[in-house]
């Protein structure tokens, strides 16, 4: 656990032996942080190294909204981060960016101009990159109530490949009652031959925050998703909150030395629930960064359950 707000993790293993944990725009000892990185070796105790991306992007400079960065190594050895920002026009929606670094805590510098732009209010939102076996790059967002969707990627990954299709490949639920009526949050996962999409829902934040993590899977990595809810007729959630966490979600995924998926994620700790955020936004939330171990069952769905409430053996490193 790293016991501070750090929202909407991402985790890399670089290729300096550490994991890499990224996170959502925050404040700390009253100093705004873009994007937020820390360090371990273990996956348990996390070194907090602060700033990753210390100057915005020209195109969003005079606002706030750093959401979800999502990194991951490039072939030629750069680090790619993928985030969702407010453009410097405060009425238009959040747009899609990507910034580079030649080291994984950075300093990452934007690329130059938005990566997609031009949706309406947060539909262009937590973005996640994914690199088939055959090499080819693919990127994961969404939803602001819409779909969650995936498109490829050129080269470099610092564009969308033309006349590539941005393929629609999960719908929200129409039913309050679920946890699928506001998506987000992708992650792809490849397993024994399924792409497993894990992405999460409905309200990460604030006093009423109720926020799961689900899933959905396929034999190939644009589609078509069966969902759990589809698959098994239920609300399709695989990690829900507790007595003492609320509204856990927003996840990634690694993979330790035996083999054991773990599940990375925030949620909000209702023995201290609120910080000095930098507005009431999202209902001033603290949320911490967790994991838990990810269960199979028989027919290969994932199953994780609630967050765990004491110490638990932790991955092996």
């Amino acid at each position: 656990m790293l016991d501070a707000d750090f929202p909407d993790p991402s985790v890399l293993l670089a290729a300096d032996g550490y994991y890499y944990a990224y996170a959502t725009q925050t404040k700390r000892a009253g100093q705004v942080i873009n994007f937020q990185v820390a360090r371990s070796n273990n996956l348990v105790d996390w070194e907090y190294l602060g700033e990753s991306m210390p100057h915005k992007p020209t195109w969003a400079a005079e606002t706030q909204r750093f959401w979800a960065p999502d990194v991951s190594q490039h072939a030629d050895g750069r680090y790619l981060m993928y985030f969702s920002a407010q453009p410097n026009d405060p009425t238009a929606g959040l747009c899609l960016g990507v910034a580079v670094a030649e080291r994984p805590e950075g300093p990452f510098r934007d690329s130059g101009q938005p990566l997609l732009a031009g949706g309406k209010g947060f539909e262009d939102i937590d973005p996640m990159r994914f690199v088939e076996d055959t090499g080819r790059q693919l990127l994961y967002w969404g939803s602001g109530f819409g779909p969650l969707r995936v498109r490829e990627l050129t080269a470099d990954g610092l564009s969308f490949l033309p006349g590539s299709e941005t393929r629609q490949i999960v719908q929200p639920r129409t039913d309050t009652t679920t946890y699928g009526r506001l998506i987000e949050g992708s992650w792809v996962h490849f397993r024994q031959g399924w792409y497993y999409l894990f992405y999460s829902g409905d309200n990460c934040c604030g006093p009423d925050a109720r926020y799961g993590v689900l899933v959905a899977r396929s034999r190939h990595p644009t589609g078509p998703y069966q969902t759990l809810a589809q698959a098994t007729g239920t609300a399709g959630t695989i990690l829900t909150g507790n007595e003492r966490w609320q509204a856990p979600g927003h996840n990634t995924l690694v993979t330790d030395d035996d083999g054991q998926d773990w599940l990375i994620y925030h949620a909000i700790d209702r023995q201290q629930p609120t910080f000095d955020a930098i507005n009431d936004e999202q209902g001033f939330s603290r949320r911490v960064m967790m994991m838990d171990k990810v269960r199979y069952d028989a027919d290969g769905w994932p199953q994780v359950g609630s967050p765990n409430n004491g110490p638990q053996p932790g991955p092996a490193v």
